[in-house]
């Protein structure tokens, strides 16, 4: 018999310091203003354009975020500096990515009542790493005491549901029993905070999750994977150019077009309709139409376009019960959001009830997993 592959317990850490709104408009102003009065002369003659102001109301309006939790603040609101200060650490001691992997690892493995010698795998599954080799997940299992292997994958904002599906198949293909998929989403280094258009848009998180087979269930709040589902379509409307070819470019590792950067409108005009199908389809599979799910643990970058994806499936608006919202205090965190929605909000389902997990981002990616509560 096919072995069922079980979601069973998931983890979320969230920094201890945030931003709000306000912070973050007062300081792009000031250096919009600093920024303007440097450069008088030439946005005078066109050479360059004046940075314009922005407004918290205008941020919460556009997104729905009122806040993000940031990895470290200082820095970020310095007019002087505009990205945050994270002090170098040697070779020796543990990554800041692996190390917030690590705690969010320890509360998905907790929740399954699962110690290290339960997992095979490890992937650390997320929009960026912060260095090459040797992997973020190696290092992870390390630190967690973990045998077997672990590895790395970047899908940007849909790593997260990639990396649940590469764990759905080992289990299905029974080269793991145990899977064990971290997010570590530290975001906020390749943020470029003089942009008015993106400035606002992400926070850091770390999120995990453990997937089983049904025969090593052990905690009583689990989800069975009815199955998964993934799109990829090119597009470089959601870009970041950073990487180790910067240095034979002779370019500035650093610049604006080195960091996040994205065509709002053309994104959410193409990928709202895609994100909808994506799912219409994933339910037909299972012969169920949107109205039959409980919840929908969607990818948190845009409450409007949630809304619209909604609206698409079901006719109407979902309430907020329907498909909870954390982006307004956590931002958009690239893969791990559909995440710490589903760790905030799945408790309360009762056995049969159906749920799907859906992210959708650059990439073009889409990536979704319907689960039913045990």
């Amino acid at each position: 018999m096919t072995q069922q592959v079980v979601m069973s317990g998931t983890g979320l850490w969230t920094p201890k310091h945030s931003i709000t709104n306000e912070e973050l408009i007062n300081s792009y102003n000031d250096y919009s203003d600093k920024f303007n009065a440097q450069n008088a002369a030439k946005i005078a003659t066109g050479e360059i354009e004046a940075k314009p102001h922005s407004s918290a109301e205008f941020v919460e309006k556009a997104s729905g975020i009122k806040s993000r939790y940031i990895y470290e603040k200082e820095g970020v609101l310095d007019i002087n500096r505009m990205r945050p200060i994270i002090a170098e650490r040697n070779d020796d001691q543990i990554s800041n990515q692996a190390e917030i992997a690590v705690a969010a690892a320890r509360k998905a493995m907790k929740a399954a009542n699962k110690t290290a010698d339960d997992i095979d795998a490890v992937i650390v599954s997320c929009a960026y790493v912060q260095r090459s080799y040797p992997a973020i997940a190696i290092e992870v299992q390390a630190e967690l005491g973990i045998k077997g292997f672990g590895f790395d994958m970047l899908v940007a904002c849909s790593a997260a549901t990639f990396g649940m599906h590469r764990a759905y198949e080992m289990i299905k293909a029974q080269t793991a029993k145990t899977v064990l998929v971290i997010n570590p989403e530290l975001v906020s280094p390749q943020v470029n905070y003089t942009d008015r258009d993106s400035h606002f848009i992400f926070g850091d998180v770390a999120t995990a999750i453990v997937i089983e087979g049904e025969d090593t269930v052990t905690c009583d709040n689990a989800f069975n994977v009815l199955s998964t589902k993934a799109f990829t379509q090119f597009s470089s409307n959601i870009r970041s150019n950073h990487g180790y070819l910067n240095r034979a470019n002779d370019t500035d590792p650093y610049g604006a077009d080195k960091l996040f950067r994205q065509e709002g409108r053309k994104v959410f005009k193409d990928v709202c309709p895609l994100a909808a199908e994506h799912i219409r389809a994933h339910l037909a599979k299972h012969d169920l139409v949107p109205k039959d799910l409980k919840r929908w643990w969607l990818h948190q970058a845009n409450i409007n376009m949630n809304t619209l994806i909604s609206k698409r499936l079901l006719g109407r608006v979902a309430t907020l019960e329907e498909a909870p919202i954390v982006l307004d205090r956590y931002a958009n965190t690239a893969s791990a959001g559909s995440v710490i929605a589903f760790n905030l909000y799945n408790k309360d389902l009762v056995k049969g009830d159906f749920g799907i997990l859906c992210s959708f981002g650059a990439g073009y990616s889409i990536g979704s997993l319907l689960v039913q509560k045990r």
